[in-house]
């Protein structure tokens, strides 16, 4: 059974700091594609940052330069680093992990964990 677990989410005031955790289990973690998306209320769910098997990450123009994706395979898990949070990131972030063999695409969620910036 595939599980994505997201953690390190919370209430943080303009200006600060957040670190959000995605551990996965029954994949093998290494050969995914991972990423972060976000959702807030009343609006679709939009990719935050990713980064690919083996590839460098890529980040959406909103977020360059504040927030770091990174991954550690050896622990199966994937990181959003976010900084000089905004109350325009708040939202429900969600941990995916994706990857496309042959005619099959393979695409997980976790529960998502969510970021509230708010003074």
């Amino acid at each position: 059974q595939v599980q994505l677990v997201e953690s390190g989410g919370g209430l943080v005031q303009p200006g600060g700091s957040l670190r959000l955790s995605c551990a996965g289990s029954g994949i093998r973690f290494s050969i995914y594609n991972m990423a972060w998306y976000r959702q807030a209320p009343g609006k679709q769910r939009e990719l935050v940052a990713a980064i690919p098997s083996g590839g460098s990450p890529n980040y959406t123009d909103f977020v360059k330069g504040r927030f770091t994706i990174s991954r550690d395979n050896a622990n199966n898990t994937v990181y959003l680093q976010m900084n000089s949070l905004k109350p325009e990131d708040t939202a429900v972030y969600y941990c995916n992990a994706r990857r496309r063999w042959l005619e099959n695409l393979y695409d997980y969620w976790g529960q998502g964990t969510q970021v509230t910036v708010s003074s």
